[in-house]
């Protein structure tokens, strides 16, 4: 069954991934780049590719959503996904059901913060990106784009849409909210109750390893991983194609704040588009 680690993006779904591969997919819990592989991406080219849908027909890819996830679901056992969609039913076709998903570990993060990591990430201005925070419900749909995971069209909806959506799963007891600043500056408490989440939903006891457990909190330690992508590089990250050098995945990380970074107009039209979630959130 699929547990989805969903969010806007440039909310903290990598360093979730990151302490999901180490824990699961290592014998010791330390981490590297290459463990985090073992977690896809949703919705992605090659998968339907291999069902011989063609990519560049956006109704079919949608309609093919859930039979997709059909081909590689094990019923018994745990299969994370990323996702950055937002929980969609579009003409009757929607993005996953319950036969499919055990549950969602949902990753926000304040938006005034997403907007400047995304600037960078995508190199643009902050204003544009802001924009495209709250008008944009689509992204990716190149289908020339050597990234694979841009080629093919993934519906966000806005920042604010993208966090009630998934919300759904809360009223089946199969949602558990993760704000990125928690994350952040409580990481073993954050980390334990995300362990616990997963148990109950396979609805086993609750053990942890505990040498793999500290292993994994010193060693996706955002600093390290920083400091791994400038030794070796990450393939997450996007190349800036002016200069053709790679922009940092890991730029700011903890320092990445709005209040030194946005000015006064692009923080109140932020605030107000948002204002409901965000309030609720606690960000406002």
């Amino acid at each position: 069954m699929i547990v989805w680690l969903a969010s806007y993006p440039k909310s903290g779904n990598t360093l979730i991934r990151s302490m999901l591969a180490a824990y699961f997919f290592s014998k010791d819990g330390i981490y590297n780049f290459d463990l985090i592989k073992n977690i896809k991406q949703f919705p992605k080219t090659s998968l339907f590719e291999k069902m011989a849908i063609n990519i560049r027909n956006e109704r079919e890819i949608v309609k093919n959503y859930i039979a997709a996830q059909e081909t590689f679901n094990k019923k018994n056992s745990i299969q994370f996904l990323k996702t950055h969609s937002y929980l969609f039913d579009i003409e009757g076709h929607r993005f996953t059901d319950l036969k499919n998903s055990l549950g969602v570990i949902y990753i926000v993060r304040d938006p005034r913060n997403v907007v400047t990591s995304w600037a960078n990430f995508a190199n643009i201005s902050i204003e544009k990106a802001a924009d495209k925070l709250i008008n944009t419900t689509r992204m990716g749909g190149n289908i020339y784009s050597f990234d694979k995971n841009d080629q093919i069209i993934v519906y966000t909806g806005n920042w604010s849409s993208h966090y009630r959506s998934w919300k759904s799963f809360k009223y089946q007891d199969r949602y558990l909210l993760i704000k990125y600043e928690d994350l952040i500056n409580n990481r073993d408490f954050i980390f334990k109750k995300i362990l616990k989440f997963l148990y109950k939903l396979k609805n086993t006891k609750f053990i942890i390893n505990q040498k793999k457990f500290k292993n994994v909190i010193e060693t996706t330690d955002f600093h390290k991983m920083k400091e791994i992508e400038e030794q070796k590089g990450f393939f997450e990250g996007k190349v800036n194609l002016q200069t053709g050098k790679r922009i940092p995945f890991f730029n700011l990380g903890p320092k990445n704040d709005w209040k030194k970074l946005l000015n006064i107009e692009t923080k109140k039209n932020i605030e107000e588009a948002f204002k409901k979630e965000m309030v609720e959130l606690g960000y406002l």
